[in-house]
């Protein structure tokens, strides 16, 4: 509880980057690093188990959920997909599950899976946060519901609609909003200004914006999504293509030492 509400601290004022480990060994490292919060990530988990992201099952999320939270002491919010059911009793009864595992905050988004209808009916998408809102409650465990909107990345990049429903579902209880794949920082500044006070949550996956940038316009809160994994995947699969296409081993030569890395596992917070 102590976690939970200092990831509520974390949202009244001020903006925050809240990184997006894959495992345990990456969110011990980012708390060292002195993140004050942490965020699970589906495609990065997903990679991590050899599937593709939205690929693993409730019980490996919530699996997910209950190591990372336990291995560090800062607040962690899960990446709950889309509450993995449609109906939002089902919905409900995972989220119950779900802030049972130790976790500071979870997100609730709108998309289906199915290329040619990408986004939940609108109605059927607010009943979803508010159920999920209602099991939090229920459960009087205070976790922080995220209301996550996702036309942008898959396919439907409307900033009306974006906005109509992130509104939506701030008055269904999404105690912050997001809405992955905006990139020009005019919309992001129009999503901030429409859900006033609500705080809104930001990914940055590339340099088109700053922490100071996002913060001028009101962002509270900055995730990165599954960037830090792929970035670590870059580095291994580069090194790995040259052993195998060329039979070289330059690419290691740039990996941090093992003293430095074993070492950071051995220190104790």
């Amino acid at each position: 509880m102590d976690r939970v509400r200092e990831f509520h601290r974390l949202h009244q004022s001020g903006c925050f980057v809240i990184p997006n480990p894959w495992d345990v060994g990456s969110a011990r490292l980012l708390a060292r690093l002195g993140f004050k919060a942490l965020a699970t990530t589906s495609s990065g988990f997903a990679w991590s188990q050899g599937l593709p992201d939205n690929g693993v099952s409730l019980a490996a999320a919530l699996a997910h959920f209950q190591a990372i939270a336990a291995s560090v002491e800062v607040p962690v919010n899960g990446d709950f997909e889309g509450g993995f059911a449609v109906e939002p009793d089902r919905v409900s009864g995972h989220v119950a599950l779900a802030a049972a595992t130790g976790i500071a905050g979870l997100s609730i988004e709108d998309s289906t899976g199915d290329p040619d209808a990408p986004l939940f009916d609108f109605t059927l998408a607010v009943e979803r946060v508010r159920a999920a809102s209602r099991a939090i409650a229920d459960g009087g465990t205070s976790v922080l519901l995220t209301g996550r909107s996702e036309g942008f990345i898959v396919g439907r990049p409307d900033l009306k609609e974006t906005i109509r429903r992130l509104v939506a579902y701030a008055d269904a209880g999404a105690e912050c909003v997001y809405a992955p794949g905006l990139r020009a920082l005019d919309d992001i500044a129009e999503v901030v200004r429409a859900v006033s006070p609500r705080p809104v949550n930001a990914l940055v996956g590339g340099d088109f914006a700053t922490v100071s940038q996002l913060a001028a316009i009101g962002i509270r809160r900055i995730s990165v999504g599954g960037a830090l994994a792929r970035a670590a995947w870059t580095g291994f699969l580069r090194a790995a293509t040259e052993i195998a296409e060329r039979g070289t081993f330059s690419a290691l030569g740039g990996a941090v030492p093992f003293a430095e890395i074993d070492g950071a596992f051995r220190a104790r917070d």
